[in-house]
Parts: C-alpha cells; sequence; structure tokens
C-alpha cells in the first residue's frame, strides 16, 4: 500500500512540476479576448509577447528588454513566484526519488526513507504555494486591468484574459500541493 502510494504521488509530483516548468517557459500567460474579427491572435507572456497572424499563420515574437530592465510588478513577482516554486518542485523530486521503497539507496533503514518522503512532501507543498500565489497574483492583476479599464470606459482596440500558460501554471501547482498532502498526511 505504502509502495504504491509513493509511486501515485511521485507520478503525480513529476506531471505538476512538468506542468510547472512549461508554464514558467511559456508565452501565453495573456491572450487577446476581443470580440470583433481578429486577423492576429495576441499572447503576452513572462519573458516575451508573441503575435501569431491568423491568415497565414506566421508568428513574431518581441522579447522583453533584459531581465534587469524595468517591469510590471505582476511580471517580476510572477517570474520569481514561478522559478522558485520550479526549484523546489525539482528539489522535492529528487529527494522523494531516493525515498521511495523501491529505490536502494538506503534500504536498510526504512525510516529515514520515510522521513525523505515526508521531506519531499513538504518541499513540494511550499513550492505549491508559491506557484499558486504566483499564477493567481498575475491572473487577478490582468483582471484588475481590464475592470479598470473598462470602468473608465476606455477602450484600446484589444483587451487580454488569462492564457493557457495561467491555467497550465494553476494545473501545476494544484497537482503539486495534492501530492504534498499524499505523501504527508496519508504515507503514514
Amino acid at each position: 500500500m505504502s509502495a504504491a502510494l509513493q509511486m501515485m504521488a511521485f507520478s503525480l509530483a513529476l506531471l505538476s512540476a512538468l506542468f510547472l516548468l512549461l508554464a514558467t517557459c511559456t508565452d501565453c500567460w495573456m491572450v487577446n479576448a476581443d470580440d470583433s474579427l481578429e486577423v492576429s491572435h495576441k499572447c503576452r507572456g513572462l519573458w516575451r509577447e508573441c503575435v501569431t497572424n491568423m491568415q497565414d499563420g506566421v508568428r513574431t515574437c518581441d522579447q522583453y528588454d533584459s531581465i534587469l530592465a524595468d517591469h510590471p510588478v505582476k511580471i517580476v513577482v510572477t517570474r520569481s513566484l514561478l522559478i522558485t516554486a520550479d526549484l523546489l518542485a525539482g528539489l522535492a523530486l529528487v529527494t522523494l526519488l531516493l525515498g521511495l521503497d523501491c529505490i536502494k539507496f538506503l534500504k536498510e533503514d526504512p525510516c529515514v526513507k520515510l522521513k525523505m518522503c515526508y521531506g519531499a512532501g513538504v518541499i513540494l507543498g511550499f513550492g505549491s504555494i508559491l506557484g499558486l500565489v504566483g499564477c493567481v497574483w498575475y491572473a487577478v492583476d490582468v483582471y484588475v486591468e481590464r475592470a479598470t479599464l473598462v470602468s473608465y470606459n476606455i477602450f484600446l482596440g484589444v483587451h487580454y484574459d488569462f492564457g493557457w500558460s495561467c491555467w497550465l501554471g494553476m494545473a501545476g501547482s494544484t497537482g503539486c500541493f495534492m501530492a504534498s498532502i499524499l505523501l504527508t498526511c496519508c504515507l503514514y
């Protein structure tokens, strides 16, 4: 029972960590949500902004000037939180991998292996909270920006909605949190 639970938690943590990493690297955190007929599809990410022409499928991306340049707070905070969440999820995966019953590392001391699994669950929990805070921070800021423009009757031609990268980050963070619960609460 314990080995099956460990493998299920490891599989969920691995998939969720991949989702978090993809969300950090991809560039569609905000997507244009205009109701009129669009000739282009615009996405804004943490690292660049891309425009895809809907007629011929040509995609062009503009990288942001520099990592150290002045950026909006939502980008800086989301970048730092997601990078930290990615690093913690990676550390938790390595710790969990060494703590699995099917791995021969420290086979003679099952108490230490159990503590390693528990520690991996705690690290994964911290990483998932940071990732979720980063994704929700970004999503709330996008919503507030859009609501502010609507309340002042300002129409700039394009307004943005949450992109698939934001949803992928939320799914990855939630999966890491569920794996953390499995490792910390259900394993004992």
